[in-house]
């Protein structure tokens, strides 16, 4: 029998074998926990960027959602003007209407207003997505569910909502359908309210009330055309209240008829006729320092080429500067213009603006229109409002930095900042002197007292102001019996804070007004009620002591009998 043995040097080489294979299995087993902790060390920094970039995208998206909502306007004192809403819009996935006719004519008895063919024709279309109705109400949501018809849907949309309607409409404004500003403030600051950013107006909603109020009233009561009004505070240039008739609701600009739609106080431009003395008696006071008593010839026309300045209401004398003013005399006015000089009275009217388009936080703004060439005849007619037209906003803009002891006003729609860097009033822009300032104030408040304004007087608020009737041009020349009748006012005289506006556009003669259309009819009772009405709201304190404010140039006036006067 053969006996078969392993060798000393292959048992050797055997245990290291299995050694080894023992040692090759842990170190793989060691590289397997290694690798399983670097992938779950690798998952955890990836949950942890997701994380990161989740609450990063959150944030942007809130922040996305924020800057899509248009910001709001708010009035001087916060009362929300303008804001944004999310509204529910209905539309169709016209494939899945099963019966587009029976569909039609059930959403016809939700939606009234909407056409039957049309909503047929769009059901029947084809098309994946068409538009029914915007900005549906919860209610008539409710109802076009209960149709049960899986083709109808609705998407979340924005609308811009007026919770004052009219009151706003043309300085405010509105925005088309992608709340892009197409009309006021909405188009002139469209950039700074498409940024979510909110606007602060210098605009007085409890005033508003009042001007409009009263300006429509004075309109409807002689059968105007239109009209125009606006409260400035003069030692801001703050637009406190500004409005335009007619005018419109903002909500639904494709209703606005005719020219509704049209912005009177700062868009149209108007002879405004005799206001304008106030700046040709200026430039005379200021520039040759007359005195009160200087006398003015007045009996006969003034004369020049085929032209012929008469007086309305003429007292065919000769008149002191008082007299001039306060009787609105165009015949003394136009010598004023003269002893100013052309070049003199040019300048005066373009250091007040009156020569350029006004610069207003809005953009429907109109440019006055002035005579070209302007001619020697041009600065006489020019001196009493004739030939000349600019908008009632800019008139008013100028009177404020006449009477604002002869400071530039620059008049803002935008709320003024206690101790901003840039004052709307300009102390170091000086258009008169403190003393010609004065005289004005002085002569605006006779004017009121016993002169062609006395319908504007409101006992205790030393009302100042200056009629102004103009003759509107027509086909063959200036027509008489359409006439543009305005009233600037100014209180209280003595410290003017308020400059008030109101322009008539073709008023008609009434029996209460015995057939008069001018000025101190129309528009003077109109400028008493505002004030009057601001007085309460504002709780503004009569002051009977002042009343007797300007009585000294009572010493330069030849009253007619019965004392007082009031014509144009």
């Amino acid at each position: 029998m053969v006996s078969l043995s392993k060798k000393p040097s292959d048992v050797v080489k055997g245990q290291v074998g299995e050694n080894l294979r023992v040692a090759h299995g842990r170190l793989t087993l060691v590289m397997v926990c290694f690798a399983l902790v670097f992938i779950a060390l690798g998952l955890r920094a990836a949950d942890v960027s997701l994380m990161a970039t989740s609450e990063y995208g959150y944030q942007a998206e809130v922040q996305k959602l924020v800057s899509e909502y248009r910001g709001d306007i708010l009035d001087r004192n916060g009362v929300l003007l303008a804001t944004t809403l999310d509204v529910q819009s209905l539309y169709a996935d016209s494939k899945h209407i099963q019966s587009p006719r029976d569909t039609a004519l059930k959403l016809k008895a939700v939606f009234p207003d909407l056409s039957l063919s049309l909503l047929q024709k769009r059901l029947e279309s084809g098309d994946r997505f068409v538009w029914l109705k915007r900005d549906v109400r919860p209610q008539d949501k409710a109802r076009v569910y209960q149709i049960g018809e899986p083709g109808l849907k609705f998407r979340s949309e924005k609308t811009r909502v007026y919770p004052h309607a009219h009151l706003f409409s043309h300085l405010v404004g509105y925005t088309d359908i992608d709340e892009k500003g197409v009309v006021g403030i909405e188009r002139g600051l469209n950039d700074i309210l498409a940024s979510g950013e909110h606007v602060t107006l210098s605009l007085d909603t409890r005033l508003q009330h009042i001007l409009r109020r009263s300006l429509v009233n004075a309109a409807k009561s002689f059968e105007a055309k239109s009209g125009a009004g606006t409260i400035i505070d003069v030692r801001t240039g703050e637009i406190v209240a500004g409005v335009s008739w007619p005018d419109f609701d903002p909500h639904h600009p494709g209703a606005i008829e005719g020219k509704a739609g049209f912005n009177n106080l700062t868009l149209g431009v108007f002879e405004l006729g005799s206001m304008f003395k106030i700046f040709s008696t200026a430039a005379l006071l200021e520039m040759h320092d007359v005195p009160m008593d200087e006398e003015f010839d007045a009996r006969e026309p003034i004369k020049v080429g085929r032209f012929r300045i008469n007086d309305f209401h003429a007292e065919e004398r000769v008149l002191s500067v008082p007299e001039v003013f306060m009787y609105s005399s165009n015949i003394g006015s136009a010598l004023m213009g003269q002893r100013v000089g052309t070049d003199g009275l040019k300048g005066f009217y373009s250091d007040l603006g009156l020569m350029d388009r006004m610069d207003l936080e809005i953009k429907e703004i109109g440019k006055p229109i002035i005579p070209s060439p302007w001619r020697e005849v041009n600065t006489l007619t020019a001196s009493y409002g004739h030939g000349i037209a600019t908008s009632p906003l800019q008139m008013t803009a100028a009177v404020a930095s006449i009477i604002n002891e002869g400071n530039l006003i620059r008049p803002t729609l935008l709320k003024v900042k206690v101790g901003s860097e840039e004052p709307q009033v300009r102390p170091n822009i000086s258009i008169v002197s403190p003393e010609t300032s004065e005289n004005i104030r002085q002569l605006m408040r006779l004017v009121v007292s016993d002169g062609t304004g006395r319908k504007a007087n409101v006992k205790g608020y030393q009302v100042g102001g200056k009629t102004g009737t103009a003759e509107k041009i027509g086909a063959s020349g200036y027509d008489r019996s359409r006439l543009i009748s305005s009233f600037v006012g100014a209180f209280p005289s003595h410290e003017p804070r308020y400059v008030v506006m109101v322009m008539i556009d073709e008023p008609k003669g009434q029996r209460h007004s015995y057939g008069y259309a001018t000025a101190g009819w129309v528009a003077a009772p109109a400028i008493a009620e505002i004030v009057s009405s601001m007085a309460d709201v504002l709780g503004l304190v009569p002051d009977d002591a002042m009343d007797s404010y300007a009585s000294g140039l009572k010493r330069f006036v030849t009253f007619e009998e019965g004392g007082g006067y009031v014509s144009h």
